[in-house]
């Protein structure tokens, strides 16, 4: 069983937060091929690709370019799946993977909005034009730990990721979203939006009211009395836009259930009682502490039982990159939230990958974000999300 010191503070109270699902498993057959297949589509310079929006119909993985959003996110899912620098079946190809993505930090001007030149990738292009950044700055707080305490590498990492912070920070529009969104923005935000949080779990330097901000644009996409969607952002697709609320309010829900807990067991609330606000408020949280979290507990709810809905799962009606990607983010939800959920989410999207896995290990697109290599690592870190409890779940400084 996972174990870890993070507490929350309500009112007189600091509840332990106990992550509530089992020890993750070893890897199923089909997920060490695909890890397989993806080590090998690296270049030697340690970046992986997904290829020109122009070029959709390119999937050989060495046939394109190389991008540090792709790169983030397959050198993610090697970290989540086990590896790290120094252990690790790919530990190699995450030493290669980080130099690369130092390299691309490092290079880019402090006041420029990307880490690259490069424009027009088929991530840039559908999720948004600055998505490289808040996918570095979330590899940049999964690889942190393993750089050695007090080493030159753990100080330039740290130097990274408070840079991918400031960059994304700065973009941050009004509304709390944030700017370049493309096809499918609210991915876009999504993603900044968990970068922040996982970069405040990790000790960056992160504006809590930026965060807020930014929780708050991606709880605007679903109304709590109606359960509707908004998908102006998110190309008309409720999958996208919901998986982005489901993933920002996950936190929020597990600390509802939290100190429900802790009511019960101190005899604050009645064995039975169900989240509410006045529950909340009998159990020790202040009156807009209660309120703020039972919207996103409600919200949270709403959305893992609209994705029971086969037509929602669907998404655009077929597999992109796009739809991976909102897997992974109901994946890391379920894992924060806890319960049996993970558990019964996985056994039913684990046969149905298995299914449309290519023959080779990896996995493609139909639509928009065809790229192999973005696909596979999507859907490996979808299935191992529980290998990431203890970051998902932690609150930071």
């Amino acid at each position: 069983m996972w174990r870890t010191n993070i507490v929350l503070a309500v009112g007189m109270f600091l509840i332990p937060l106990q992550p509530h699902q089992p020890a993750p498993q070893q890897s199923p057959p089909y997920l060490t091929n695909a890890l397989s297949w993806l080590a090998d589509a690296q270049f030697e310079n340690g970046g992986w690709g997904a290829g020109s929006h122009n070029r959709q119909d390119i999937l050989d993985p060495k046939a394109v370019q190389t991008d540090p959003a792709t790169t983030a996110l397959s050198a993610m899912a090697l970290v989540r799946a086990g590896s790290t620098l120094k252990k690790g079946e790919y530990s190699d190809n995450v030493q290669r993977a980080l130099m690369f993505l130092l390299g691309q930090v490092e290079a880019s001007p402090e006041e420029s909005s990307n880490i690259t030149t490069l424009s027009g990738t088929q991530p840039q292009t559908k999720l948004g034009s600055n998505i490289d950044v808040s996918l570095c700055a979330q590899f940049f707080t999964r690889i942190l730990h393993s750089t050695g305490k007090g080493t030159t590498l753990e100080k330039r990492v740290t130097a990274g990721l408070d840079k991918c912070l400031r960059k994304l920070q700065r973009t941050q529009n009004a509304d709390g979203s944030f700017s370049g969104g493309t096809w499918a923005g609210v991915l876009q935000s999504a993603m900044a939006n968990s970068a922040l949080e996982l970069g405040m779990a990790a000790g960056g330097k992160v504006d809590e009211k930026a965060l807020k901000r930014s929780k708050e644009y991606q709880q605007g996409n679903l109304d709590v009395t109606s359960g509707e969607v908004r998908t102006d952002e998110a190309a008309g697709v409720s999958l996208y836009a919901l998986t982005g609320t489901q993933r920002a309010t996950a936190r929020d829900a597990r600390k509802t259930e939290d100190v429900m807990e802790e009511g019960k067991r101190s005899g604050l609330v009645d064995d039975d009682a169900e989240p509410s606000v006045s529950n909340l408020m009998k159990a020790g949280a202040p009156k807009e502490e209660a309120e703020k979290l039972f919207k996103a507990y409600t919200q949270n709810e709403i959305g893992r039982k609209q994705l029971e809905d086969e037509q929602v799962l669907a998404g655009f009606g077929n597999n992109g990159g796009e739809e991976y990607l909102s897997h992974m983010m109901t994946s890391e939800s379920l894992v924060i939230t806890g319960g049996n959920d993970w558990a019964a989410w996985s056994h039913k999207m684990g046969p149905r990958f298995q299914k449309i896995q290519n023959q080779n290990g990896s996995w493609s697109g139909h639509h928009c974000i065809t790229s192999p290599v973005f696909c596979t690592a999507a859907v490996v870190l979808a299935m191992t999300a529980d290998r990431d409890a203890e970051l998902l779940v932690a609150k930071g400084k």
